[in-house]
């Protein structure tokens, strides 16, 4: 599929191939077939993965990825933000040198529990959450020494995931966010509301679709997480119960010039293939880029 001439920037992240950070999430796939699988989609720039997916030496990241005609554009980096800060402090750095030195442009923090996957968290204390709002700032401080932006991602499993919590980030923090459809959603927020309420920080978007009664049973309690990713949470753009199209007008309408990155998350058995990561990749590709061509001919 060869990606059409519209306004959307779009990308691709290796966790839409079953590639994540939490021990024991599934079988990972060689980074050569993942990202021989965006090539092959038209994506023409990734993000990284999990620390040390791709390789660690920037002239060797570069090469690999650009002998798929991919362009670096950035990393997810799950770090807790809240307790002992110099661990973080000293992996954002290590991460954002990293970055700048493959030609990057941002780091997505998340604010991690400190736990291994995204199954359990514990509620902040209110100097916890002081503490998590100052590393954070002090990470956007070192990420923009490097030329990078920083993003906070509400995520599912982390401390910043309800819209309590959102919205508390926002009002406390100077840092954007990574408008991710799918967390913002499973978490209890509408992800067109967040953008309408906050169109002017939102510094990158990660699309995914949702469903929406699975999403249920996690909020619930009655699943976890990593049980219901396996069960289908996730859906190619347009297959679920995230208005995708509704979002992307808003966001396009109101200025957002960035990147949208495909990460439709999902985890894979030992013998798995790409292939049906990628059908479900080239179907969002396509619901995306009718989105844009819509918006291309709206200008006309």
């Amino acid at each position: 599929m060869t990606e059409p001439l519209h306004p959307l920037r779009i990308a691709a992240a290796p966790i839409s191939w079953g590639v994540c950070e939490v021990p024991g999430w599934g079988h990972v796939l060689e980074s050569r077939t993942v990202l021989a699988e965006m090539a092959k989609l038209g994506i023409t720039a990734t993000e990284f993965g999990p620390p040390g997916y791709l390789p660690d030496d920037p002239h060797e990241l570069r090469e690999t990825v650009g002998a798929y005609g991919l362009t670096a554009l950035g990393g997810f980096l799950a770090l807790a933000l809240h307790h002992e800060p110099s661990a973080a402090l000293a992996q954002a750095r290590e991460s954002a040198a990293l970055f700048a030195a493959t030609g990057a442009e941002v780091l997505v923090l998340a604010a991690a529990t400190g736990q291994d996957g995204y199954d359990t968290r514990t509620p902040l204390t209110d100097y916890e959450w002081r503490t998590l709002i100052d590393t954070a700032a002090t990470i956007g401080d070192i990420a923009a020494e490097h030329g990078l932006r920083a993003v906070l991602h509400p995520h599912v499993g982390t401390h910043v995931e309800t819209e309590a919590e959102v919205e508390r980030f926002l009002a406390d923090s100077e840092l954007d966010i990574c408008l991710d459809t799918g967390h913002l959603l499973i978490g209890g927020t509408d992800p067109v509301r967040v953008a309408q309420r906050h169109a002017e920080r939102i510094g990158h978007i990660h699309l995914k679709d949702v469903s929406l009664a699975v999403a249920g049973e996690v909020r619930s309690g009655r699943m976890e997480y990593s049980e219901a990713v396996r069960r289908g949470l996730y859906v190619p753009l347009g297959d679920g119960d995230v208005d995708i199209d509704a979002l992307v007008r808003f966001v396009h309408d109101a200025g957002y010039r960035g990147w949208y990155v495909i990460e439709q998350d999902t985890a894979l058995s030992v013998g798995d293939t790409a292939d049906a990561p990628s059908r479900d990749a080239e179907r969002s590709l396509r619901v995306l880029a009718e989105i844009g061509d819509s918006l291309s001919s709206a200008r006309i």
